[in-house]
Formats: C-alpha cells, sequence, structure tokens
C-alpha cells in the first residue's frame, strides 16, 4: 500500500505529532502509515482523511499485490 498521507499533511502545515494527536494515535502510527506500513482501520482512515481535508480513496493507493484473490 502507498499514501499521500505526507504530502496532504505538508499542504496545511502540520507535523506527524500534530496529526498523530488529532486522530489519537502515536506519532510512530504517523509514521508507519505514511510509509504504508500500516493498515488502519476504516475508522482512524476516516479521521485521517478528515483532518487532512481529504477522501480515504485519495489518501491510501493499494497496488495488485495488495488486492484479495
Amino acid at each position: 500500500m502507498q499514501t499521500k498521507i505526507r504530502e496532504y499533511r505538508a499542504k496545511i502545515g502540520i507535523t506527524q505529532e500534530e496529526l498523530a494527536a488529532r486522530v489519537g494515535v502515536r506519532r510512530e502510527t504517523v509514521v508507519f502509515l505514511e510509509k504504508g506500513k500500516y493498515n488502519p482501520s476504516l475508522k482512524l482512515a476516516w479521521r485521517v482523511a478528515q483532518e487532512l481535508g481529504a477522501r480515504i480513496e485519495d489518501l491510501f493507493i493499494f497496488g495488485e499485490e495488495d488486492r484479495e484473490s
């Protein structure tokens, strides 16, 4: 999975720590989200999208290898 969280976060000028506080997670979780190393719950994905003024599908990009058969 790839994400555009870092780009959207930079657009509004907030740090990883600020985003983490706003959505109720640790900064490390935001780091893993940005690297595509953590699959968030739907609730967390929605919260992140709301804070960044984006849609979930704009932030999280799934490739062919991420799709289940």
